[in-house]
C-alpha cells in the first residue's frame, strides 16, 4: 500500500495515486500527500486504480482533503473506482461531494 503525489504540468490537475488498502494506516501519507496540492491547484484528481479496499476512515481522510482545498469549491476528482469502491462512495453520497468516475 502506498501513496504518490504526482505534481500537475501544463495546466493538468495534480495527481495522488493510492494503491493497495485505503484504510486508517494510509492517514499520514495521504494528509503529506495532499497537503503538497496547492490551495490555487487547478483541481486535483486522486486515482484509485490500483485500490482493492477503502474503509471508513480513508472517507473521513477524503473530506479533509476536500476541506484542504476549500470546501465546496475544491475541484477533486475521484477516479477508476472499482465497482466496490463506487458502491461505497455512492452509498456513503460522495457523488454529491465529489466528481467520481469508474473504470473505463
Amino acid at each position: 500500500m502506498s501513496v504518490t503525489y504526482i505534481p500537475g504540468s501544463s495546466g493538468e490537475p495534480d495527481v495522488i495515486k493510492v494503491s493497495g488498502a485505503f484504510d486508517f494506516n494510509m492517514r499520514q501519507e495521504f494528509r503529506d500527500a495532499y497537503e503538497q496540492v496547492g490551495s490555487d491547484a487547478r483541481g486535483c484528481v486522486v486515482d484509485f486504480r490500483d485500490t482493492d479496499y477503502i474503509d471508513s476512515s480513508a472517507l473521513g481522510m477524503l473530506l479533509l482533503f476536500r476541506d484542504h482545498l476549500g470546501g465546496g469549491s475544491s475541484n477533486i476528482e475521484l477516479v477508476n473506482c472499482g465497482e466496490i469502491i463506487s458502491k461505497i462512495l455512492k452509498v456513503s453520497n460522495f457523488h454529491q461531494l465529489f466528481t467520481i468516475a469508474e473504470v473505463s
